[in-house]
C-alpha cells in the first residue's frame, strides 16, 4: 500500500486526483494495516480550553487556551507544548515543570470547552457534510452515517485522507466493493478525529451522459466499475 504526504493547499482536488492515480489497496490483505487502533484516548486541540487546579497551591489556579502553536502560557512557568497529548500525559508533564517549584504537585486537568471530534465525508455519498464522531467508527459504517453511496460512486477507490503533523495529510485507499463482498470487515480502517473521507466518481458515471439515450441499461453493469 502506498501512503502518500500532502501539503494541506488544495488538498481535496490534489489528494483526490493523486490517489485516484494509485492502485487501490486490497483491503483482504492481512498485511494491510490499520491507520490506528480503535481505541483512542482523547488528545488536546488547538482552541481547547482547560483548568488546572492546585489542591494545594490554589493561588496556582488557572484556566488557559492552547494558542494556534499548540503551546500554553502557564503562571510561573512559561510556555508549555500541551498540543496532542492525552489528559494523563498533560497531568504528568505540568507536574514535572512545576516540581522545580513545588514539592510533590498534586494537579488536576479539567478539560472545559473543546472541538467535538468529527469527520467530513464528501463525494458521492448521499448525504455530504461533517458528522460527529461520537465512538469507534470504521469507513464503512462512516459511509452510511452519511447516507450510503451514490449510484455514480467508485466503490473500489475510496480514499481516506488523515491530517497529520505540520498541516500534511495521509491519503490512504480502501477498496469498499472489494471488502463487502469478501464479507470481511476486520480491515476495514477506524476513523480518527478529523478525518475525511472521498467517494471518487465512477467512469461510467463520467461517460454515462455522452451515451444514447436507447436502452443504456441494457448494456452495462454498474457493479463492474
Amino acid at each position: 500500500m502506498k501512503t502518500i504526504l500532502f501539503a494541506v493547499a488544495g488538498l481535496l482536488a490534489v489528494l483526490a486526483g493523486a490517489a485516484l492515480g494509485q492502485t487501490p489497496v486490497t483491503v483482504g490483505d492481512p498485511s494491510t494495516p490499520q491507520l490506528k487502533p480503535h481505541e483512542q484516548r482523547f488528545t488536546l486541540h488547538k482552541s481547547d480550553t482547560f483548568e488546572v487546579d492546585f489542591s494545594f497551591s490554589p493561588e496556582l489556579n488557572q484556566t488557559v487556551i492552547v494558542d494556534p502553536d499548540g503551546y500554553v502560557t502557564l503562571k510561573e512557568i512559561g510556555s508549555i507544548h500541551v498540543e496532542g497529548e492525552t489528559l494523563p500525559a498533560l497531568t504528568e508533564k505540568l507536574k514535572q515543570a512545576y516540581a522545580g517549584i513545588l514539592r510533590d504537585p498534586v494537579i488536576a486537568v479539567v478539560m472545559k470547552d473543546f472541538e467535538k471530534p468529527s469527520f467530513i465525508a464528501t463525494g458521492q455519498v448521499m448525504k455530504p457534510g461533517r458528522y460527529d464522531l461520537r465512538g469507534p467508527l470504521t469507513v464503512t459504517q462512516a459511509v452510511a452515517i452519511a447516507g450510503g453511496f451514490s449510484d455514480n460512486a467508485k466503490h473500489s477507490q475510496v480514499v481516506l485522507f488523515h491530517p497529520t503533523e505540520k498541516g500534511l495529510y495521509e491519503a490512504r485507499l480502501l477498496d469498499v466493493k472489494h471488502l463487502l463482498a469478501s464479507r470481511n470487515l476486520n480491515q476495514d480502517f477506524y476513523l480518527q478525529p478529523g478525518d475525511l473521507i472521498y467517494v471518487p466518481q465512477s467512469l461510467i458515471s463520467k461517460i454515462r451522459k455522452f451515451w444514447p439515450n436507447t436502452a443504456v441499461g441494457a448494456y452495462y453493469n454498474p457493479n463492474g466499475f
